[in-house]
């Protein structure tokens, strides 16, 4: 059986970890970091989303602001309230809670956060540093799992390293940081002939595909590091992730479980970077 990576153990004992670096920092400086949350709508999973990463601020001794929009607020009015927070000295990350309503323009929107308040690490500015490996935020999901491998010391170098999923938000920069820890990666996508072939060659497999229990035992390597980013819902109902954890735990070495494994880990990356750009905030 899989050792079971818990996500949950380590986000606590990062976070805690931040809360007293977030504490030092105020003790310092005289203000805590800023985190300002734009939602559109009323998107059940974004609101939880939300509600988690305004707690987990909180929790961390950062200030917390969300900013709630209606479900028809025009580019103009989002536009509008983004380039206010750009403006406000007291937030030091903007992050727009995605997906957006199908009329606003994500890329518009992203392109309106400046690159040093962008802790989501979406900007063109800040994807061409994570290409560079010169960066000052990471995306928070990717950058997260690299935290989990760490933490289970983990080694990449020299790894056969296959990520499912081609995404902006995960698959690409995961197959980046992946690479600069001197993986040998392979990213595989719809396209992909004979997927279960390349699945099969990794050592460490990071599965991003947006489908339920996509990723089933023969699909796996013996004794795989097997990371399930996905967050689905099955013909019943429960909460499952984009790997047969029942199936695939009885082969691989060790595997994130959905819930409880990468899903604690981007909001604590979150922090990580906004904490990062208050103290950047200083610099200018």
């Amino acid at each position: 059986m899989a050792h079971i990576i818990d996500g949950k153990k380590i986000a606590a004992e990062v976070r805690a970890d931040i809360a007293e670096r977030v504490a030092a920092f105020k003790a310092e400086n005289g203000f805590a970091p800023g985190l300002a949350v734009v939602i559109v709508g009323s998107d059940p999973a974004s609101c939880v989303y939300v509600r988690n990463k305004k707690k987990a601020c909180e929790a961390a001794g950062m200030n917390s602001r969300v900013i709630e929009l209606s479900e028809n607020t025009t580019e103009e009015e989002l536009l509008a309230c983004v380039n206010e927070l750009a403006a406000d000295n007291t937030v030091h990350g903007i992050l727009v809670q995605l997906p957006l309503p199908k009329h606003l323009d994500e890329n518009a929107v992203i392109a309106a956060i400046p690159p040093e308040k962008d802790v989501d690490a979406f900007t063109t500015e800040n994807v061409g540093r994570i290409m560079l490996g010169d960066f000052d935020f990471l995306p928070c999901t990717p950058a997260g799992i690299m935290t989990m491998l760490r933490q289970e010391k983990i080694d990449i170098a020299g790894k056969r390293c296959v990520v499912i999923g081609r995404s902006n938000i995960v698959g690409k920069p995961m197959a980046m940081l992946l690479l600069h820890a001197n993986g040998t990666v392979t990213v595989c996508h719809s396209r992909t002939k004979n997927l279960a072939e390349v699945t099969r060659e990794a050592d460490i497999l990071v599965v991003a595909i947006g489908k339920a229990r996509f990723v089933t035992a023969d699909m796996v390597k013996p004794g795989a590091v097997v990371i399930d980013v996905g967050m689905n819902r099955d013909a019943k109902g429960k909460l499952c992730g984009d790997v047969d954890f029942d199936c695939v735990e009885k082969v691989a070495g060790a595997i994130t479980p959905v819930p409880g494994g990468v899903g604690p880990m981007t909001i604590t990356t979150l922090l990580e970077n906004t904490l990062t750009a208050a103290r950047r905030s200083l610099e200018k």
